[in-house]
């Protein structure tokens, strides 16, 4: 005798099975996870843009792990709402708020001195913040914001505290860049966007900035120490693409997001190739690489450029007015 079941439970049974292969590819796409057990009891980590997204999530783990973390962020009262949950969740207190709005390079030097007189040593520096795709606006030195936030001001933050990293060492420096920079182009010609301004060729270009930051200043640092490495966290939820009006319109909502959920990953799985650059105990060495995956990658030709990556260095001195003495300008 045949047992034909009812269409409902064929249904159901199609329906489970449909929705077990979605979470396991929600699974696959999200990513390697780092899962060394490597504690950093006693160490100093900097994590900027972390109230939030990415930066929030490494902040937690960093945390966890037992480091003293310092949250540097635009929002103070953010901030310290993220600060209370990350105290209470890893029962780690030394965890602390300071103000540094990368849109203003006064800020960031405001908060290198507050945290040179607050700290002896400095472990693990992660330039993790950013914007994405905004509407055409000016940081309070008035460079293109992209390219402020993203580049200029980590640039000059990173050399602020270079002294304070070699001191440290062994050091690392983490920036965190993204696949874009694979679509980046230094508009040698417009590099503030003042003749044209294109949001997503501006984002890019600052993506592609980062990598070749990364690449000089790791040539700068050889013997010193400290290792710099760059990476891509993947395709992230997180609030960095609230400028961009087609994921956040009722389209999107009922039509894109539901279908493309499965391949974006959470912000906690966003921090895993951060969390792997900054303390896989293998890459102890290894500087001036890109990452994704918790892997190395190679970066795109334009990101293999030494010329431009010393000329970008020589620009950024420039409009961040970096003194020649506080970094690594010579």
């Amino acid at each position: 005798m045949v047992w034909n079941p009812p269409k409902v439970v064929v249904a159901i049974s199609a329906a489970g099975t449909l929705f077990g292969g979605v979470l396991l590819t929600k699974e696959y796409m999200g990513g390697k996870r780092f899962e060394a057990p490597t504690q950093v009891n006693g160490k100093v980590v900097i994590v900027t843009g972390s109230n939030t997204g990415i930066g929030l999530e490494t902040a937690r783990e960093m945390a966890r792990r037992g480091a003293k973390v310092i949250m540097a962020c635009r929002d103070g009262s953010k901030c310290e709402k993220a600060r209370e949950q990350i105290v209470l969740e890893t029962k780690n207190k030394y965890v602390y708020c300071r103000t540094c709005d990368l849109s203003s390079l006064e800020s960031v030097r405001n908060f290198v001195e507050r945290f040179n007189k607050e700290e002896q040593r400095l472990d693990i520096l992660i330039n993790n913040a950013g914007v994405m795709r905004c509407p055409r606006s000016l940081t309070k030195e008035g460079i293109e914001m992209q390219l402020g936030v993203n580049h200029m001001a980590h640039f000059l933050l990173t050399n602020l505290l270079l002294e304070k990293l070699v001191s440290s060492a062994p050091s690392r420096i983490i920036n965190v860049s993204s696949i874009a920079h694979k679509r980046g182009k230094i508009n040698k010609e417009d590099l503030n966007s003042e003749k044209n301004y294109d949001p997503a060729a501006a984002y890019n270009q600052s993506k592609l900035a980062n990598v070749l930051f990364t690449r000089e200043l790791a040539r700068k640092l050889e013997g010193t120490g400290v290792t710099v490495n760059a990476l891509h966290p993947g395709i992230v939820n997180t609030e960095i693409i609230r400028h961009m009006s087609f994921f956040n319109s009722y389209f999107s909502a009922i039509f894109i997001k539901p279908f493309v959920w499965m391949f974006v990953r959470s912000p906690a799985r966003g921090a895993q190739t951060t969390l792997y650059a900054a303390l896989d105990e293998s890459l102890e060495k290894v500087t001036g690489k890109y990452f994704s995956d918790c892997e190395e990658q190679e970066v795109a030709e334009q990101g293999r450029d030494d010329a431009m990556a010393k000329w970008l260095w020589k620009v950024s001195e420039r409009w961040t007015r970096l003194d020649d003495q506080s970094g690594m300008g010579k």
